[in-house]
């Protein structure tokens, strides 16, 4: 609708701005475009920030950050004094294959039930004594497994003695290592 100045020239009305309304409306589509760009910029931005900072958090999934035969060596250490049984996997007792089978199982890796089978399971890598950390496996000869410690080695040992540390002597030690994965 055109308003009729004093004079004989129609004009159209101003908006807030100052500018013809009809240049308004042709200017929105633009501004549009302009703030939904904007909020997809920003949105990148937030969505980047979070993808930087979240690795720094720990997430509850795998707030964790413990290897996993630390894992098990710490759950085995906890059934300390539990009497060695053959075939045993607890809870109550345990033979060697079953305490280290078991510890393992609790720190989310499944292996074999015999020492036997832990041998020719793909989870265990053959390392150097000297590449051994705690938690490693200790073998025995193909009969004995324990877990590596600081000092020796954990598990249980023999009939009618109890899950404890072991020292390795001259008579008495690991002869090969594995990490288990």
């Amino acid at each position: 609708m055109a308003a009729v100045s004093s004079g004989t020239t129609p004009t159209t009305p101003a908006g807030p701005a100052g500018a013809p309304a009809a240049s308004r409306v042709a200017a929105l589509p633009a501004r549009l475009a302009t703030a939904a760009g904007r909020a997809i910029v920003a949105a990148l931005a937030a969505a980047l920030v979070v993808l930087l900072i979240a690795p720094l958090a720990p997430s509850p999934a795998s707030a964790s950050t413990t290897p996993r035969r630390l894992v098990a060596l710490r759950w085995a250490e906890h059934q300390t004094g539990k009497w060695y049984c053959f075939g045993g996997s607890g809870p109550s007792c345990f033979d060697c294959s079953g305490l280290v089978m078991r510890a393992y199982a609790h720190a989310g890796i499944k292996l074999p039930r015999t020492t036997y089978g832990m041998l020719g399971s793909w989870h265990l890598r053959r390392i150097a004594a000297s590449h051994r950390k705690r938690g490693d496996l200790a073998f025995y000869g193909s009969g004995h497994v324990e877990l590596v410690t600081r000092r020796g080695t954990f598990g249980a040992a023999s009939s009618g003695t109890r899950v404890g540390w072991h020292h390795p002597n001259a008579w008495w030690h690991p002869t090969m290592y594995f990490r288990v994965r």
